[in-house]
């Protein structure tokens, strides 16, 4: 048997190995415990996976592994996230159909993820865009239906002449939506929401139970906005009622004018005849502008006056009211009371149009003079009749008290959340199980009906149908019997929106081959909620808040005893392409300092002005994002470019394939882990991808250069060096597990390598046959598995073992065992570092002292004064107190 080291052909030894026995299949129950370890659904394209992706993948394969070395049956599914958009208009561009597509896409997608080493259970693969799926899609729409969960419902909604209907969280700040597009309005639509609105307090204080980061929990609770304040009522001159929802009931005093949103649907009525055209263009152009850029705190608000007015009900005073974008129809009822010396926006705008601003809560030392800007902090009431010298908490209770008793206003807690627009107007989709019938009205199909399966239809442009969905020309499809009164009825046209798939998966991936139901609840029971669930933290809001959502709904419907089903979740970091330095002519260069090359046959890319080899080719059109920096190379000169995401607009995507290829699946899987910590945005390098495949080289030499026949395996003799190994050794696994479970993956890395590095080391004839070397070299192959999957099982082949690397037992390691002889005890004289001594890590108190009180640079700053108090921490540090 050959002993060169041969990665690629190793890797595809034992892909088809593994495979060919199972190795992965999810065990079936037993008394052991469990450990349910998920990435989040992929969504296939035809980019298909690079490095970048693996940096969620390869780390939770490496936690999946060691928990099967630990004991716990693992549940390790993998599938895809096939509906949607994406698909649809790639479909469009490409003349082929969704379905082909996604089947090609898929397919390419595990054979990516199996070059990278991943330990998926196959067997349990599902495709969201399969009947057998979203079967039970629909039926959890139906479950929420019955509920009165879901429902039809007309509005203005953000529109997308790519996707159609968008839900508010998918529309960004500048206008476009969640992919990029652009030219996104609102229109007037009739559109299906799921009531997520009902479980907002719920969606809160679930968080509170959960391992998850905190800037995702802060997301959500941000998201769903719950506010403590007050309902209060303004009577129009025509007796119209507008409710105000305002936190601040105590500056009600300082209102001076009111404002509208240009959606309310009472602008039309009291805006007078003088008004209406002004009134008219301004509502039009705020249609055209996202809620976030609305809101933006923008010194120079814009407003019209509607001519007409409302009561304030605590003093009687006529408020003019306005119209003005930056108040928004999803808050509260869509109107404010304004009070500008409390509020910038308010202040912003009453400065700009001169409107009163009247202070009703003064700061400490107020000195009754006008204010500059908006004050916010707390104070005493004034200007606020009977409520003045309340304190601001003191005094928003009285007044909404006050109110109250009157029938003018009431307490009240509002959301910024609003109901779940689920509907597109989009073919790729889930059907959505509803038929509309003019005597019956929206009926649900039964649940023996379904699925509703999705008609293959060639036509499915919505640019091209002006809107209409896809579905409407499938007249075969559409045209049906009402199961209410069997007369005839038409089918929902419009599809379920993508968050809808990926709102349940991870239950059907507990028994992903039922036939009868959704999930099997027994396999619910033993695998959920999720231990750890693995993705970008760019789902902090949308999808993780749905899937949340449909758990507590689903619960609510009896068919789950589920609170949660995240237990634990963590977001990866993003990868970025290598910076580096290039060939300036051969780049076209714009005015923002972006870059794209020109010249025909490509351009080199090197991490450094001097280095001597590229790193990287980058071909025809590949862009780049320049720093500035130049630098003189031989007469050619080089200009250097920024680390920045990967994209294949950019053409510097660097692909799985390519790397398994050159230098092997475990270079790829320990470079991803050992580049940085795993929360961490970092860049891309082949230097560092070099350096971890020369240093696999150096474990294979190192463990098949040592091998010896266990005839020729002496006892062991507990030499110092075999001491010393052992304690090694049991610091390793040690370390090994703790950083795993802390997902430290680089400094575990690192510790494998220093280990490495120290067996080198000791390396001699006598140690090689010592019983403890072949106990280090085979506890090191099993602390390797997890990351150098195909080379740590080839090794252990080779050493002699029959059964799997990875069907081993995670070694334990012995305190006393990996306890050091020797600590480095630091000496602090009144808190300050003034001596380091090697000293026994048996010494007590008292011994400690003595070695601290011995030192000369010690008595050196002692200088005859005398230790009034001694603190020490056990193998750590003596801090001596002197005066």
């Amino acid at each position: 048997m050959t002993t060169e080291f041969n990665p690629v052909a190793m890797d595809t030894k034992w892909r088809r190995r593994w495979a060919t026995q199972g190795m992965y299949r999810t065990p079936d129950p037993s008394d052991r415990p469990t450990f349910y370890c998920l990435d989040f659904f992929p969504y296939p394209s035809g980019d298909g996976i690079s490095v970048g992706h693996l940096r969620n993948y390869i780390p939770s394969d490496v936690v999946a592994r060691v928990m099967r070395m630990r004991g716990y049956d693992v549940l390790r599914p993998m599938g895809w996230d096939a509906f949607g958009l994406p698909t649809e208009n790639a479909a469009i561009e490409t003349g082929r159909h969704p379905e082909d597509l996604t089947t090609e896409w898929t397919a390419n997608y595990r054979r990516q993820l199996d070059l990278a080493g991943t330990s998926y259970d196959w067997d349990r693969e599902i495709n969201s865009s399969h009947p057998d799926y979203y079967r039970w899609t629909q039926w959890v729409f139906l479950k929420l239906y019955e509920q009165g969960l879901a429902y039809r419902s007309t509005g203005l909604q953000w529109w997308c002449p790519v996707c159609g209907a968008l839900a508010n969280e998918e529309v960004n700040a500048d206008g476009t939506d969640w992919r990029g597009h652009a030219d996104i309005t609102r229109r007037e639509l009739t559109q299906w929401f799921f009531k997520i609105t009902d479980y907002a307090d719920e969606l809160i204080d679930g968080l509170d139970d959960l391992d998850w980061p905190e800037e995702t929990v802060r997301a959500q609770v941000n998201w769903i906005g719950r506010s403590d304040g007050a309902d209060i009522c303004f009577t129009t001159d025509d007796g119209d009622v507008i409710s105000v929802f305002t936190t601040r009931p105590d500056t009600l005093f300082g209102a001076t004018f009111m404002v509208l949103a240009p959606e309310h649907p009472l602008v039309s009525r009291i805006t007078t005849d003088s008004h209406a055209v002004e009134v008219r263009d301004y509502v039009d152009a705020a249609a055209r502008k996202s809620e976030l850029d609305r809101v933006a705190l923008d010194p120079d608000k814009t407003g019209v006056f509607t001519g007409g007015y409302a009561i304030n009900p605590v003093n009687g005073e006529a408020l003019p009211i306005w119209i003005a974008d930056y108040v928004l129809m999803s808050y509260g009822s869509g109107a404010i009371m304004a009070v500008p010396a409390h509020d910038e926006r308010d202040f912003a705008f009453a400065s700009k149009f001169g409107i009163e601003i009247r202070p009703v809560v003064a700061p400490p030392d107020w000195d009754g003079m006008p204010f500059d800007e908006a004050y916010l902090g707390e104070g005493s009431l004034v200007n606020s009749g009977e409520f003045d010298g309340l304190g601001v908490d003191d005094a928003s209770s009285a007044v909404t008290q006050w109110l109250k008793d009157r029938g003018t206003g009431d307490f009240a807690v509002n959301y910024r959340l609003r109901d779940w627009l689920i509907s597109r107007q989009r073919y790729w989709g889930t059907p959505i199980p509803i038929v509309h019938c003019d005597d019956c009205g929206a009926v649900p199909i039964p649940e023996a009906e379904l699925p509703v399966v999705l008609p293959r239809v060639d036509q499915f442009d919505v640019q091209e149908l002006r809107g209409k969905s896809p579905l409407e020309a499938a007249e075969d499809w559409v045209q049906t019997a009402c199961p209410s009164c069997n007369g005839p009825a038409r089918r929902e046209t419009d599809t379920l929106g993508g968050f809808a798939c990926s709102s349940w998966y991870f239950l059907r991936f507990c028994s992903p081959h039922e036939d009868g139901r959704p999930f099997d609840p027994e396999a619910v029971r033993r695998w959920m909620p999720v231990d750890l669930y693995v993705g970008g933290g760019e789902h902090r809001v949308m999808h993780l808040l749905y899937a949340r959502f449909w758990t507590k709904a689903l619960r609510d419907a009896g068919v789950l005893e589920l609170e949660e089903p995240f237990r634990k979740l963590r977001h990866q970091g993003m990868l970025l392409a290598q910076p580096g330095w290039t060939i300036e002519s051969d780049l076209q260069v714009d005015s923002q300092g972006s870059a794209r090359v020109i010249a025909t046959e490509g351009v080199d890319a090197y991490d450094a002005p001097g280095a001597a080899q590229s790193y990287r080719h980058y071909p025809l059109d590949a862009k780049f994002d320049l720093t500035g920096a130049r630098s003189d190379r031989e007469g050619v000169s080089l200009v250097e470019f920024r680390a920045t995401k990967m994209s294949k607009s950019w053409r510097n995507v660097v692909t799985p394939d390519e790397v398994a290829a050159t230098v092997g699946g475990d270079a790829l899987r320990v470079y991803t882990l050992f580049m940085g910590p795993f929360d961490r945005t970092l860049p891309w390098s082949e230097q560092g991808l070099a350096g971890v495949s020369r240093w696999l080289g150096r474990v294979w030499n190192l463990v098949l250069g040592q091998t010896v026949r266990e005839s020729e395996r002496r006892q062991d003799m507990s030499t110092d060096v075999e001491v010393k190994l052992r304690r090694r050794l049991h610091q390793l696994v040690r370390r090994v597990g703790e950083d795993i479970d802390a997902l430290k993956f680089n400094t575990m890395v690192a510790a494998l390598m220093e280990f490495t590095n120290f067996l080198i080391e000791i390396d001699d004839e006598d140690i090689r046959t010592s019983k403890a070397w072949q106990e280090a070299l085979e506890t090191f192959l099993i602390l390797l598995a997890p990351s150098a999957v195909f080379m740590a099982e080839e090794l252990w082949e080779r050493l002699g073992h029959t059964r799997s690397v990875h069907e081993q037992e995670w070694p334990a390691w012995d305190a006393n065992v990996a306890a050091d002889e020797t600590f480095t005890l630091v000496v602090q004289v009144n808190g300050k570092v003034r001596e380091r001594i090697e000293a026994s890590t048996a010494i007590d108190e008292m011994q400690a002292r003595r070695l601290a009180l011995a030192s000369p640079r010690v008595q050196a700053h002692l200088q005859g004064l005398e230790v009034h108090k001694v603190f020490y921490r056990q193998g750590r540090l003596i801090n001596l107190v002197v005066r």
